[in-house]
């Protein structure tokens, strides 16, 4: 996990996935490509990880908007965007939380409602350990680039 450090941008991106697990990668292929796409002047943090966890409630304070990216085999292709709220959910007590649950922490931690989140899913085909990310994955990524660069502005 690599924190955060210093002032906060406004934006932040938070992507999670396994670079090593095909389409699982998804989520952090999708940062390294919208950092350089990012307009001049605008202040956005990134943030990669593997998956949700309690401690990333820190990270969404003093944000005006968030984005959460992750690689999915169940939403439509290429990709969907969801409005999140917080919501208490059975992911609060294991290793890895849901957006909405990290929300809920937020909430918790700090005794008012999280900044305004999104979560942009990724359509994804194959996530064996070693395979690289699939064709199909790749088109979607593209185009899930396109919708960020519009949230972006």
């Amino acid at each position: 996990m690599k924190a955060l450090t210093g002032p906060v941008a406004p934006l932040l991106v938070f992507a999670w996935g396994n670079r090593s697990r095909g389409d699982d990668a998804l989520g952090p292929m999708f940062l390294d490509r919208l950092r350089p796409l990012v307009p001049a002047g605008l202040s956005v943090d990134f943030l990669e990880d593997y998956q949700l966890q309690v401690e990333h409630a820190l990270d969404l304070a003093g944000r005006s908007r968030v984005l959460f990216v992750d690689a999915s085999l169940t939403c439509r292709t290429p990709f969907d965007v969801t409005e999140l709220a917080p919501a208490s959910d059975a992911s609060v007590t294991t290793h890895t939380l849901s957006a909405p649950a990290l929300l809920q922490v937020f909430c918790d931690l700090h005794g008012q409602l999280p900044p305004p989140a999104m979560l942009l899913a990724i359509r994804g085909e194959a996530f064996e350990l070693g395979a690289p990310l699939s064709p199909a994955a790749e088109a979607n990524l593209e185009l899930a680039l396109g919708w960020c660069q519009r949230w972006l502005s």
